[in-house]
């Protein structure tokens, strides 16, 4: 299968999005754990060794879809994967998911509108990644709750999450993040209900990389940076709900977009309770520029 053309062009020109294609960092791969600069061929060497891969993103960054587009199809081409999962896909799509083999579509559109997709995630970005995986043959899985699930949880109801996944540190971090995200306009009152969507997201693409794997490659999942987070995000409650899994086969790839102002590296990576929240940061230009909080306030 053809990699997009700029897959080890770092040049300004073969970028999408438009901001900052000439900072120091864009096109480079940064490997956490070895702590230095390593090439994509080192990457998907280091990457081919997980159980379970989860490979983050900034959803609105074509340049991250791409670049996750390349990585797929070379893991494809050295037969690595056993299934993927996608965060873009709910639990109330699945039947359409299992209704798929064996299905001719036309078009794209004709597969679009066969899995009723979510119009709040831009098809354009995902069709490539789910034709790629099902023209592969690979299994592929719903991995978000759906709006009732969302509903039956501010409610206080919903699935019964894992035990002592993380201390009350751990939970004192994710309510600041939640707040945080929204703009500090949260009142203090929902953040353990936004808490607990969030982790039940957590959860159930952490059942959708267990149902896919297999010894035969990794199970991949598609789905936001901080989901893919090993620190505060899916690995723990993969690490939770299988005793034999380890952390060091759960490998974490964040599709970052740079900061004009930091060169560094491992500035972009948030450490908390000692785990560095990615594995391997792939830097690419920015979408925008934009306050979204003073828009709201």
């Amino acid at each position: 299968m053809a990699q997009p053309p700029y897959f080890l062009d770092p040049r300004p020109d073969a970028w999408v999005s438009p901001l900052h294609g000439d900072h120091a960092l864009v096109g480079r791969i940064w490997d956490g754990r070895l702590q230095k600069f390593v090439t994509p061929e080192e990457l998907l060497a280091g990457l081919r060794e997980a159980r379970f891969l989860l490979l983050g993103e900034k959803h609105d960054n074509a340049d991250h879809h791409r670049l996750q587009l390349s990585v797929l199809e070379s893991l494809i081409s050295a037969n690595a994967l056993s299934g993927v999962a996608f965060e873009m896909i709910d639990a109330s799509r699945a039947p359409k998911l299992e209704g798929i083999a064996g299905r001719n579509f036309a078009s794209e559109e004709e597969l679009r509108a066969w899995l009723e997709w979510d119009e709040g995630w831009e098809w354009e970005f995902y069709s490539p990644l789910l034709r790629s995986s099902l023209d592969a043959g690979l299994p592929v899985a719903a991995a978000n709750i759906d709006e009732n699930a969302v509903m039956d949880i501010y409610q206080g109801d919903g699935p019964l999450l894992p035990e002592n996944v993380f201390d009350q540190a751990a939970m004192e971090k994710l309510f600041a993040d939640i707040d945080e995200s929204h703009c500090g306009l949260l009142p203090e009152s929902q953040f353990p209900a936004m808490v607990r969507v969030q982790q039940t997201r957590d959860l159930v693409m952490a059942e959708a990389l267990r149902s896919l794997s297999d010894e035969d490659g990794a199970a991949l999942l598609f789905a936001g940076n901080y989901h893919a987070r090993q620190d505060l995000g899916v690995p723990n409650f993969l690490l939770a709900l299988d005793a034999g899994a380890s952390r060091e086969e759960i490998v974490s790839l964040a599709f970052l977009e740079v900061d004009p102002g930091e060169i560094v590296p491992v500035s972009y990576l948030e450490r908390f309770g000692g785990i560095p929240e990615h594995d391997y940061l792939w830097f690419t230009p920015a979408v925008e520029e934009q306050d979204y909080c003073a828009q709201l306030r």
